[in-house]
């Protein structure tokens, strides 16, 4: 039971290899096996995280080959999705850029022995763009290709107005909120280490006086 939680880790980053391929494979059936797996990696996603709080089974490994898992599972299959036009790279550009600069403030954060806790919008940030990724991979996998916003192909006619187009468009909206969401985070995780700052700025000025 001790090493599950990190098996279920490595496993997310290994079928984030499998689902990364399958998307370049660009081709209804890959989407729909990217689909599946995809699935079930955010499912593990959650579950690793519960049975180490549950069962007090967190360590330093555990965490950051979570923290890791999750990063590298997001990022690398929306790098793909660029690749075959299912994403424009200005959305991927501000959700790695939010990633990055969340490392920063946790990593200033620990170093001063603080904890900046995630916030209302980066949960639900992350709930999004899992569903919003998932939505596009299943449309694709039934076929859609004319509905979209990525390339902008927004034409509502008898071909387009079928569930497996509609479901493309749906994920493509769902995409662009996730954008929002991954911005307001940003700023919610910056506003959260602003105390944290003001603490190290007024600790310098006492040095300097002394």
């Amino acid at each position: 039971m001790r090493n599950v939680p990190n098996i279920l880790s490595i496993s997310r980053l290994i079928s984030t290899v499998i689902v990364f391929i399958l998307v370049l494979v660009n081709q209804p059936w890959a989407y729909l096996v990217a689909t599946v797996l995809f699935a079930l990696s955010a499912v593990t996603d959650y579950l690793d995280g519960y049975l180490a709080r549950r069962y007090n089974l967190v360590s330093p490994l555990g965490v950051f080959l979570d923290l890791t898992a999750d990063k590298v599972f997001v990022v690398s299959i929306l790098i793909a999705m660029i690749e075959v036009h299912l994403v424009s790279s200005w959305i991927v550009f501000i959700i790695v850029t939010r990633e990055f600069m969340v490392s920063g403030l946790r990593s200033v954060a620990a170093a001063r022995g603080k904890v900046i806790p995630a916030g209302k919008w980066g949960k639900q940030k992350t709930f999004i763009t899992l569903i919003s990724i998932g939505v596009v991979l299943l449309a694709k996998g039934l076929g859609a290709h004319l509905l979209s916003l990525f390339p902008w192909q927004v034409a509502f006619n008898n071909q387009t107005l079928v569930f497996n187009e509609l479901l493309l468009f749906i994920g493509d909206i769902l995409l662009i909120v996730a954008t929002i969401w991954t911005i307001f985070s940003g700023i919610e995780y910056t506003v959260g280490a602003i105390p944290i700052f003001r603490e190290e700025i007024k600790e310098e000025k006492q040095n300097s006086t002394i």
